[in-house]
């Protein structure tokens, strides 16, 4: 049994928390509201984030924030990407040893055009740090608490950290591999955020499954050419954190981007959206991020292009469509020729 801290409360850190408690492991999930704290320990529920679900009973919740870090010889990371600096940054006072560090947010910073991790590096001290441990695939909270099958990767530079990891998670419905490539699993986690915002647009417009098939595949081409201009393994992109998180982002009710992108293509303003929505839509600050990114890089994004216009210039859906439908005409394995 391992002492571990959850910190985020929303539904997918819930979820996980679900699990680790599920495993019999002493799991403390952090909320930095009292009063879901107090639901979660009381009536063993979390109505906002997961209506339907009832709670381990070995399940505990606190919303003090040092007496989460203290309890942990292991800190998942479960908060939007916009607030990843400030958390590590308030944990710092709390670190008298060496932790494992596990993260499963999914963005990637604009301006400094970080991932997770390396925001994570800038923040928490060495001398604190066991291992940074990415945890990322097609992994819907709605479907994990259901105990649903699922498949998902813990990669890190560290392979015997990945391999913890995959121990403390693992189960008969929740399967872990490992991967030791950071960068890919990175971007394939932050840019299908992108890409599922477009494919609700499409659905949205109402475009059908040739519109859908085609966005899915082009999408993990421009996927793949900006993570192996990073540094990535090609092949990642064509594992779990690539096209398995890409397929179940771009084609299920439950991923907040595909509603927000299919309500965008009904004609609603992205304030609305977003109001609607009532959670971090992380695609859209990802959406800014991956624009700016593939311009320092080179790289060749016609559909995060047009996205960026949606959201950000005031380009209509089916303009932004148009406009990818009559690019110039390639080869379709240009991208790939030299691997």
């Amino acid at each position: 049994m391992e002492k571990i801290t959850v910190l985020g409360a929303g539904s997918w850190g819930t979820a996980l928390a679900m699990v680790l408690a599920n495993n019999n492991h002493d799991c403390l999930l952090w909320s930095h509201r009292e009063n879901q704290a107090s639901e979660i320990n009381e009536d063993h529920t979390n109505k906002k984030y997961l209506p339907d679900t009832i709670l381990p009973l070995n399940l505990r919740a606190t919303n003090n924030f040092e007496e989460a870090i203290k309890h942990a010889t292991t800190i998942v990371i479960a908060v939007p990407t916009k607030a990843i600096r400030d958390v590590c940054q308030d944990m710092i006072e709390y670190l008298n040893e060496k932790k494992l560090f596990v993260h499963v947010s999914k963005g990637i910073e604009p301006d400094s055009f970080k991932r997770i991790s390396e925001m994570m590096e800038d923040e928490l001290p060495s001398s604190n740090v066991e291992a940074i441990v990415v945890l990322s695939g097609p992994s819907h909270a709605e479907e994990v608490v259901l105990h649903h099958p699922t498949t998902i990767t813990a990669a890190s530079s560290e392979i015997d950290a990945a391999k913890k990891v995959q121990d403390l998670f693992m189960n008969t419905s929740f399967r872990v591999y490992t991967n030791e490539d950071v960068v890919g699993v990175e971007i394939g986690a932050a840019l299908k955020n992108v890409i599922g915002l477009a494919a609700g647009i499409v659905d949205g417009l109402g475009y059908g499954d040739n519109a859908k098939a085609a966005l899915i595949t082009r999408g993990l081409a421009e996927i793949s050419r900006l993570g192996i201009s990073l540094g990535a393994q090609p092949y990642t992109f064509s594992g779990l954190t690539g096209m398995g998180d890409l397929i179940a982002t771009c084609t299920s009710v439950h991923s907040r981007n595909w509603r927000a992108g299919n309500l965008l293509g009904k004609g609603a303003s992205l304030d609305k959206v977003l109001d609607e929505i009532g959670m971090v839509v992380e695609g859209v600050r990802t959406t800014k991020a991956a624009y700016q990114l593939a311009k320092k890089q080179q790289v060749d994004m016609p559909i995060t292009e047009a996205l960026h216009g949606v959201l950000f210039e005031g380009v209509h859906p089916k303009e932004a469509v148009d406009t990818l439908m009559h690019r110039t005409k390639k080869h379709e394995l240009d991208d790939f020729k030299s691997f």
